[in-house]
């Protein structure tokens, strides 16, 4: 995966933004700020250039729509679509909540409500468009129709609420985030069902709070049944990744950011998670140091302990750490996906930063074949395509589990995780119409993969597994010939289930 930052639009008079969302399906971005500044911007679709390269990721994207709208008086905090209805709601720290209709090109009120007791601190429309939920600081709960009639309205008690959460079976269950760092679950009706597991925050850990959650809705299928979908950001700089509400055995990610927003991609592979990073306890100490030999100020080239920078990380949803993108300014009040996760936009104090993505694609190219995997909503399994070019002839497999493609000569290898929690992998090695010729299981975990005309190369980050696949051709030995190094000793041995010079079982 590669991201790097493409375009900048500043905000007039710099106001500046603290919400922003972009419409996956149509493409506006809602961005608000200060002083009741609200806009409805879009980029053009089309290159306007003739150069092929201009045709992919980095195309000019000049601003088609740049529309402000009147209406709020103060900061605009929240900023939410409703994609199947064509709607955008906003709402701004008075309490005033406002739902704008698109009329022949133009954006224009259609409704407006003011509770007048408290503010709005967070509200979200179910995946299908037909209801909101609109929460108040002070416990307060109204869940309403696309048509804007209450559904029902209900005060949790004595708990300042935060954050919000459908479920993705179009709205069964609802989400509530506390100050208290509490998750509550309540049924579409407003009843209350059980509290969410906390599992981000230790034992004994004090003043942590819930800064961020998101669900993907499963619209674009899965990358593995049982992938986390449910995050949840804690401000101690964790993510707990959840496969359902009720998992007791989330993963935990040590982001090493003070967390300001977290956003799954449209098809649920990507977590993009914002925030301000801090120097290390390294760095900490190092400076700590100098100041008791009698230096105030650190040198140019360390970092200064007290000074912030931003930063987007990103990550699989098994925790695994993509890919880092350094952001420049004070700090990031917005973060959104593109419809085609190509592209995300990021409000930070009074501009809006673009960065473009280049995904790590499941593809390989050996003779005249192209193979390609991708993931259908209505299966679990990935569809792995195998096109002969020259003859227009596709053959199609459906693969459980894929991990990764490697093509070479006249072969490619399919690398799948097992199905029995073994903590094994399996290396498949295919036929240019996709019929299996061997197999290898491995215990290296494939973070790294490589494959020659001769040999398959699999490294993780303590090992590196090398499977010598055509020697079952040429070779008396019938499986072929495989071998495992530890990095670490840089031991070696022949692999037969086992590292049989390392005193680690692999």
């Amino acid at each position: 995966m590669f991201i790097y930052l493409s375009k900048k639009i500043a905000i007039p008079k710099d106001v500046r933004l603290r919400s922003l969302s972009w419409n996956t399906d149509q493409g506006w971005i809602a961005c608000g700020g200060e002083s009741g500044m609200l806009k409805v911007l879009k980029l053009e679709s089309q290159p306007t250039s003739n150069d092929p390269k201009a045709k992919g990721l980095a195309a000019p994207s000049n601003l088609s729509m740049n529309q402000t709208l009147e209406g709020h008086t103060g900061a605009v905090e929240c900023v939410v679509w409703n994609e199947v209805h064509r709607k955008l709601t906003t709402s701004d720290d008075t309490g005033l909540i406002i739902v704008w209709m698109l009329y022949k090109g133009m954006w224009y009120e259609e409704m407006i409500n003011n509770r007048n007791k408290s503010v709005v601190r967070d509200m979200k429309w179910t995946s299908d468009g037909q209801k909101i939920c609109i929460i108040y600081e002070d416990g307060a709960v109204i869940v309403g129709s696309v048509d804007g009639n209450r559904i029902w309205g209900k005060e949790l008690g004595k708990v300042n609420l935060s954050k919000v959460c459908w479920s993705p079976d179009t709205g069964r269950h609802i989400l509530f985030c506390t100050d208290a760092c509490e998750i509550l679950t309540y049924d579409a009706l407003g009843n209350f069902v059980a509290n969410v597991p906390i599992q981000g925050v230790a034992e004994g850990e004090q003043a942590v709070e819930i800064v961020g959650i998101d669900w993907y809705d499963g619209s674009q299928g899965y990358v593995d049944p049982n992938a986390p979908s449910l995050a949840v950001a804690f401000s101690n700089g964790r993510i707990q990744l959840m496969r359902n509400e009720v998992d007791e055995k989330a993963l935990i990610i040590e982001t090493g950011l003070r967390i300001s927003r977290i956003k799954w991609n449209c098809a649920g592979t990507v977590l993009a998670v914002s925030g301000a990073s801090l120097p290390t306890e390294a760095e900490r100490k190092a400076l700590e140091a100098r100041q008791r030999d009698g230096e105030d100020k650190p040198d140019g080239d360390q970092p200064d302990p007290d000074k912030e920078s931003n930063a987007v990380q990103f990550y699989t949803p098994f925790g695994r750490h993509l890919r880092s993108l350094k952001v420049p300014g004070t700090g990031i009040n917005g973060l959104s996906w593109e419809g085609s996760g190509l592209r995300i936009a990021l409000a930070v104090d009074s501009f809006i930063y673009f960065a473009n993505i280049r995904p790590d694609y499941k593809w390989g190219y050996f003779g005249k074949t192209l193979v390609y995997a991708y993931t259908k909503p209505e299966r679990s399994e990935h569809c792995v395509v195998f096109w002969e070019t020259k003859t227009d002839e596709r053959h199609v497999k459906y693969v459980k589990k894929l991990v990764a493609i490697r093509a070479a000569g006249d072969n490619c290898c399919l690398v799948t995780k097992t199905e029995d929690g073994s903590d094994q992998w399996i290396l498949i090695l295919c036929n240019a119409i996709g019929t299996p010729i061997d197999s290898k299981y491995t215990e290296v975990e494939p973070i790294n993969l490589s494959m020659t005309g001769h040999h398959v190369v699999v490294a993780s980050e303590d090992y590196v597994y090398v499977w010598q696949y055509r020697s079952m051709l040429t070779s008396a030995d019938p499986k072929g010939a495989s071998r495992i190094v530890c990095l670490l000793s840089g031991i070696s041995g022949a692999y037969r289930g086992g590292c049989s010079s390392c005193s680690t079982t692999r």
